[in-house]
């Protein structure tokens, strides 16, 4: 069955191997063949396996502190703030998870936070300011599927009755 296979998950922990150059590779070709509105690739990645920059961008936010152990990310750099480039930094995210998760890794993604942790990021990756960049996706070989954020914000999935309306909106049940 189909749903049984849509079981990709936020991953948080990963072991200390490394990703190897290859698969670092991959990862940046399937971002690069990411659709975008007119085509306009608005993206430039910025590969991050150093582990005070980590570290660093870890203390950004609370639930952020996990990024601290991951051996690799990847953060998104967009060339502004238009909608259709934040439409397009999700189409992007969603491949790079997809893609991670094909080669047999596990992926997550950080938000820094708001304009304060935004800007702290772009300082510590030494990104332009005129340059939007709101989040990373974190890349390794998971140890396990237990989301320790999961902890602090516990919810599960919503049934579809509260999240589909047919033919016209109706009221969500649940």
């Amino acid at each position: 069955m189909v749903v049984e296979q849509l079981r990709l998950r936020q991953i948080r922990t990963y072991s200390r191997e490394p990703v190897s150059d290859d698969a670092v590779a991959e990862l940046l070709q399937i971002a690069r063949s990411s659709g975008s509105w007119a085509n306009s690739q608005p993206w430039h990645f910025i590969v991050i396996r150093d582990r005070d920059t980590l570290r660093r961008i870890s203390q950004l936010r609370p639930l952020m502190t996990w990024l601290a152990d991951v051996p690799l990310a990847i953060a998104i750099v967009l060339d502004g703030s238009g909608t259709s480039q934040a439409y397009d930094e999700g189409r992007v995210t969603e491949r790079l998870l997809i893609g991670a998760h094909m080669l047999g890794l596990g992926a997550g993604i950080a938000w820094f936070g708001g304009d304060a942790e935004d800007a702290e990021a772009k300082r510590i990756l030494g990104i332009p300011t005129e340059r939007a960049a709101r989040s990373l996706v974190a890349i390794g070989h998971p140890i396990s599927a237990k989301d320790p954020v999961l902890d602090v914000l516990p919810r599960g999935r919503k049934t579809l009755a509260e999240l589909v309306s047919y033919e016209r909106w109706t009221n969500a049940k649940g």
